[in-house]
């Protein structure tokens, strides 16, 4: 039997965790100001969304808009608070000026959260150079593996282009192809996100993608609305068809 396609859905407070569980999201991405694509959220919203529903939820750590990691003692420190308050699971992802990952930044929030399993989100579609950006990430896991048993990076939320999946759903193939094949820096899994649309899913899953992430999808009323489980259930469904290879 294959395995459930991850669904992961875009949170802000305890009703959308609710209403996306309840449609069958299996993971909650958990933001705030989402007029700024989404920024750490308070740790009373963290803990009242824990305490709402019993999914896992990856917490987002960014303190303004845009790729630049800003203060990073601060965002450190706001890390680990969050991980007292019980966060296990978070989201990250900085860029240089000149568009390469920005490793210091990165490398100080992955000592903080040490253990935890965490998300590059889609700074990678900005990135100057993905496979570089991928392999410079890789390297900088492994050093921080053999310091200590950290889970780490296992995941890359991109759509393969910043203008979205449209236009980014060859390199999703492609980068799908060398994660297949093993090749270094391409182990995390691709989470699917940043435009999609159910009428990208078959040709995702004929090449083995296998996890999806919903912003507005699952808003059909817009960010000033909750979420709408029915519209998560919708996506669920689709997911939990039978994938169609070859052809």
């Amino acid at each position: 039997m294959s395995k459930r396609a991850l669904l992961e859905v875009i949170a802000l407070d305890p009703q959308d965790a609710v209403a996306a569980q309840a449609g069958g999201a299996d993971r909650l991405e958990l933001v705030t100001d989402m007029a700024a694509d989404g920024l750490t959220p308070p740790r009373a919203a963290f803990a009242a969304i824990r305490a709402a529903v019993d999914i896992p939820l990856r917490v987002m750590l960014r303190s303004a808009d845009g790729f630049a990691a800003g203060d990073v003692t601060a965002l450190c420190e706001e890390a680990a608070a969050l991980r007292a308050e019980g966060a296990q699971e978070f989201v990250l992802g900085f860029l240089t000026p000149d568009g390469k990952p920005d490793l210091d930044a990165v490398a100080a929030l992955a000592e903080v959260i040490d253990g935890c399993p965490w998300t590059f989100h889609r700074a990678i579609d900005r990135a100057a150079d993905r496979d570089a950006l991928r392999k410079e990430l890789d390297a900088l896991r492994k050093e921080l593996s053999a310091a200590a048993g950290t889970a780490g990076l296992d995941t890359y939320l991109t759509a393969g282009s910043a203008q979205g999946v449209d236009a980014g759903m060859r390199t999703l193939l492609a980068e799908q192809a060398r994660t297949a094949a093993g090749e270094p820096g391409y182990a995390p899994r691709i989470l699917v996100g940043g435009g999609l649309g159910l009428g990208h899913l078959p040709a995702l899953r004929a090449a083995g993608l296998d996890a999806f992430h919903i912003g507005s999808a699952a808003r059909p009323d817009g960010w000033s609305a909750p979420v709408d489980a029915a519209a998560v259930r919708t996506w669920r469904e689709a997911l939990d068809r039978p994938v169609v290879r070859g052809g």
